[in-house]
């Protein structure tokens, strides 16, 4: 059926009963008029409102969100496959065609507008890009994104970034802290300097008060195998961790997920006073119960990419009323709108063309969806453009302030003693762990007991010695470099998410978890150390046991730097252990105890493993060339230089290994930053 345009008609409207309900709507033919013209007329007086109060000190920023015919595509998983096999037979099992350029598209043209004091809720059902069309409007996807996207008529920048609130369905925060900690930590680094500290705990006890966290301020987050607080709690938290800095813009994703009807709809109304506050509120929602559905201002119903429905909450029943969709029992509008978007049309009654097409079409649902997307085309779209986007624009003082770029609340330094402290707080249980301490001591007593007292008077209680010399190695190589490979694949959810935000500098988190984390590798070492020298019969003088700590020391904390490098470069927990694996055995196998005379094409390996240099370093230091031993021997005594044990090793040649183990120590911290840098820039989130 062909809505007429004509407004003189729009009189003749008459109310009719919905069959098995006691829902009233009107009738139909002509309410898209009626409903087009005064849907907006509320909303100017709204933000004229909002924008009056600007600017004020304890405001946020207004933000006037406008997106205009947003597309958006990914690689499809055939295109990109360069097995032929595997691309013929995906084709021939799923039926289908690749798009002609190699892309799926998963946004196909979505349009709508939002503003301060509004909630805009996104629906839709599972896969229809809800989470991507709110990811393109936090600035966290741009490539391959098509359309027009505005804050305040100006596109997106980094002066944007750091006033969006950004709640991800998966509660991304530090499960070892309290919630207490977790809000004064991003209070301390995200609030303005100009506030002192007494200032920006009152700003977090505000918060806890507002959000209901009193309770749980004092129990840790939580998270996989450590018990924390419940997921309601969890989702609060989050929200207080953005809304604590004033956002102008919060997008929240499936915030209401895992959550009972009660707990759900106290968020909403926490959302609500949010938005009242002057802030702009977008939301996706699955399924919202139906006081939920209407604490909404504004819906976007998606589709397969598509819109189906943009406007008023309150109003989108009437409109698909006015459409002769009509439920034909009592139904929770939110259900009505997801059965609609996935062409389930059961107990929905239909205008007569779509009842026809239902009893003729094997694909009838595709011919709903593609008769709702059509309507929405021709009857509301025009109608968005025109008053919200062609005819509106946003105060030039708004405009301009959108584009003034905030800069670093802290200096790097201030930054770097909060992120510090939280960082420490966090990993400090992996430091003070008790069974890593009985693993150290308990291993360096059995090494004790093995080598117990061992001598140097004979060659092969010397091979003997010089073999635990190297099996130290191997175990605080292996020990450091697998705990720190493993330390950013693990981190890398968090640390995307702060820098997402601009919260602090990259260089500030990487060196404060490098140094914290070099406390574990000085005091294990340290324990294992002064427990096996003295029992294994090292050299028992102070310096020869400093410089021989001393090494070891080195030795871990290049191992540490080799692992971060390793675990910066591919942020993948599987392939980080698999990679480290891989070195730490060709670093083995070059280290000059199991292979002495390595050929010659092969020599370059050697130069490149830190176990190489370390153990030399650590034979120089114990030994000294001159030493005489094997003097009960037929041949009389010998220097120890002249045993096979130090062919390839010049034990009075000085230290040099000392400045290529610290070369290596900062090389392999400078490239897993850079990695880092890069590898987190491309990340999204």
């Amino acid at each position: 059926m062909e809505i007429r345009r004509s407004t003189e008609e729009v009189e003749d409207n008459h109310v009719m009963q919905i069959s098995g309900s006691n829902v009233i709507v009107h009738n139909m033919e002509f309410m898209p008029q009626a409903y087009l013209r005064n849907q907006y007329s509320s909303e100017i007086d709204i933000h004229e409102e909002v924008v009056s109060s600007y600017p004020n000190e304890d405001a946020p920023l207004p933000i006037f969100l406008k997106f205009e015919d947003v597309e958006y595509k990914v690689r499809s998983m055939q295109a990109s496959s360069a097995n032929l096999v595997k691309t013929m037979v995906s084709k021939v099992v799923t039926h289908t065609n690749p798009d002609p350029d190699g892309y799926k598209h998963i946004l196909k043209g979505i349009t709508g507008s939002t503003g301060p004091g509004e909630i805009l809720a996104l629906m839709g059902p599972s896969g229809s890009g809800k989470t991507t069309l709110l990811k393109i409007m936090g600035g966290r996807l741009t490539d391959n994104v098509k359309g027009k996207l505005t804050y305040n008529d100006i596109p997106y920048s980094p002066s944007v970034k750091r006033r969006i609130g950004f709640v991800t369905q998966d509660d991304v925060l530090l499960p070892q802290l309290t919630v207490e900690e977790t809000l004064a930590f991003a209070a301390f680094l995200r609030l303005p300097s100009s506030m002192s500290k007494e200032q920006k705990y009152a700003k977090v006890e505000m918060i806890i008060k507002e959000l209901g966290l009193e309770r749980c301020r004092h129990t840790r987050i939580g998270g996989g195998f450590v018990k924390g607080i419940s997921g309601g709690e969890r989702k609060r938290t989050s929200i207080a961790y953005e809304i604590l800095v004033d956002p102008s813009l919060l997008l929240l994703d499936e915030p209401t997920s895992g959550l009972d009807s009660t707990s759900a709809t106290k968020l909403l109304h926490i959302l609500q006073g949010v938005a009242k506050a002057g802030r702009t509120v977008i939301t996706t929602i699955h399924q919202p119960s139906s006081r939920m559905f209407h604490m909404f201002d504004k819906l976007l119903l998606i589709s397969e990419g598509h819109p189906a429905f943009y406007g008023k909450a309150r109003e989108a029943m009437d409109y698909f009323s006015s459409l002769r969709i009509l439920p034909e029992i009592a139904m929770n509008p939110a259900e009505f709108l997801l059965d609609l978007a996935t062409g389930q049309v059961s107990d929905i009654g239909l205008p007569d063309e779509l009842l026809a097409t239902k009893n003729t079409e094997t694909d009838s649902e595709a011919v709903i969806v593609k008769y709702l997307q059509l309507k929405y085309k021709t009857d509301l779209e025009p109608k968005e453009k025109e008053e919200n986007h062609r005819n509106r624009k946003a105060p030039e003082h708004l405009q301009i302030a959108i584009q003034v770029k905030k800069d670093w609340t802290l200096s790097w330094w201030d930054q770097f003693l909060i992120i510090f402290r939280r960082t420490f707080r966090e990993r400090r249980r992996d430091y003070f762990d008790k069974l890593r301490l009985v693993q150290s001591l308990g291993v360096a007593v059995v090494l004790g007991l093995l080598w117990w007292k061992s001598k140097t008077d004979t060659e092969a209680h010397l091979r003997d010695q010089v073999g635990l010399m190297f099996y130290i190695c191997i175990f605080w190589t292996s020990s450091s470099l697998f705990g720190a490979v493993y330390v950013f694949p693990f981190e890398k959810i968090y640390l995307v998410k702060e820098r997402k935000a601009d919260m602090y500098r990259l260089s500030v988190y990487y060196v404060c978890s490098t140094l914290c984390d070099m406390v574990a590798h000085v005091l294990y070492p340290t324990f294992f150390m002064t427990t096996v020298y003295f029992m294994a019969g090292f050299r028992r003088t102070t310096p020869c046991f400093l410089f021989t700590l001393l090494t070891i020391l080195l030795i871990a904390i290049t191992s540490q730097g080799a692992g971060e490098f390793l675990g910066a470069s591919v942020l993948s927990i599987k392939r980080a252990g698999m990679i480290a694996s891989l070195v730490l055995m060709l670093f083995l196998l070059t280290g000059g105890y199991y292979v002495q005379h390595i050929p010659k094409f092969m020599q370059w390996l050697k130069y490149l493993s830190f176990m190489h240099y370390g153990f030399r370093l650590l034979l120089k230091v114990q030994y000294s060339g001159d030493q005489l031993f094997d003097c009960e021997s037929k041949g009389g005594c010998r220097t120890l230089q002249s045993s096979s044990s130090f062919d390839t090793v010049n034990l009075n040649g000085g230290l040099q290994e000392l400045w290529f183990l610290l070369a290596m120590a900062f090389g392999y911290r400078l490239c897993a930053y850079f990695c880092l840098r890069k590898k987190i820039s491309i990340c999204h989130f």
